[in-house]
């Protein structure tokens, strides 16, 4: 079992950043590939960003490359999504997942809430 918190969240102005977190539990976190994906209003989840447990193998969504930047810190449990240049359009809730095979992404955090004004 895996228990995601996300934080760091809020309101930002366009062309600004954020940083999220993610916390998880346990003592296996290493071997979890973790991914960031969001969900804005009136639309489905889409996968944002993916990392290989050793932290050594990154993916990102073309919409995000170059402007947001996953990354793990296994000490602490923790990963990371460096958000930059935000623009309106990465408005949404922003949830951090974990998977230990593939892409099934069993565990979940409650998602925090990004919010970018123009």
């Amino acid at each position: 079992q895996v228990q995601l918190v996300e934080s760091g969240g809020g309101l930002v102005q366009a062309g600004g950043s954020l940083r999220l977190s993610c916390a998880a539990s346990g003592r296996t976190f290493s071997r979890y590939r973790m991914g960031w994906f969001r969900q804005a209003p009136g639309k489905e989840r889409d996968f944002v960003a993916a990392i290989s447990g050793s932290g050594g193998s990154t993916y990102h969504v073309d919409s995000v490359k170059g402007r947001f930047t996953i990354s793990r810190d296994n000490a602490k449990n923790t990963v990371y999504l460096q958000m930059n240049s935000l623009k309106p359009e990465d408005t949404a809730v922003y949830y951090c997942a974990a998977a230990m095979y593939g892409n099934n992404w069993n565990y979940w955090g409650q998602g925090t809430q990004v919010t970018v004004s123009s």
